[in-house]
């Protein structure tokens, strides 16, 4: 995903393609389908999947930078986007999180590390990444895969150099799976 609503792409023989759109909305739907069809094209979905929308500005975020988020998550169900289960983008408060911290699922950890400032992304979460067996009562079903879109609309980056940011990084690296968030994890309260 390029600037002026332009992507370009290898294929399986890494040959270069490039493709230029009417539109931001028919370069961002087509960034979301390319993003599904990887997800549908994968044997075993074992790890975060995710498609830039739109790249955003300045600095990619690392661990123990603090982030200002609108989302939507939806479930995936029959290769592609079923119902949506929670989202802030109509509500007044953005989600505010610390990467790294282990307070979200550990897919958006690793889904939304080196997203910039008004960058948009795409993430295909599988269980293991997101709420496991257990899944969220009335609003996940158990083994549930999940699709967000997030969009950074404030960054605060962590100074480099620190003590204390050394800590939450290498803490960040030795992690176990995160711990599974509640049902409340994801809203904007």
């Amino acid at each position: 995903v390029q600037p002026n609503n332009y992507s370009t792409f290898y294929d399986d023989q890494r040959q270069n393609w490039s493709i230029m759109f009417e539109s931001e909305k028919a370069a961002v739907d087509f960034s979301k389908q390319v993003c599904i069809a990887k997800c549908n094209s994968s044997p075993v979905l074992d790890s975060v999947l995710y498609q830039d929308l739109i790249l955003g500005e300045g600095q990619g975020v690392e661990g123990g930078d603090s982030l200002e988020i609108a989302y939507t998550g939806w479930l995936f169900q029959n290769n592609g986007l079923g119902q949506v289960f929670d989202s802030n983008v109509n509500k007044d408060k953005l989600l505010r999180l610390k990467l790294g911290s282990g307070k979200v699922i550990k897919g958006w950890e690793e889904g939304m590390m080196g997203m910039k400032k008004g960058g948009r992304r795409y993430l295909i979460i599988p269980p293991a990444w997101a709420y496991g067996a257990q899944g969220v009562a009335g609003r996940v079903p158990p083994d549930s895969t999940l699709v967000f879109e997030v969009e950074v609309r404030r960054v605060k980056l962590v100074k480099e150099g620190s003590g204390s940011d050394g800590q939450s990084v290498s803490s960040r690296d030795s992690l176990a799976p995160s711990p599974v968030p509640n049902s409340d994890g994801f809203s904007a309260d």
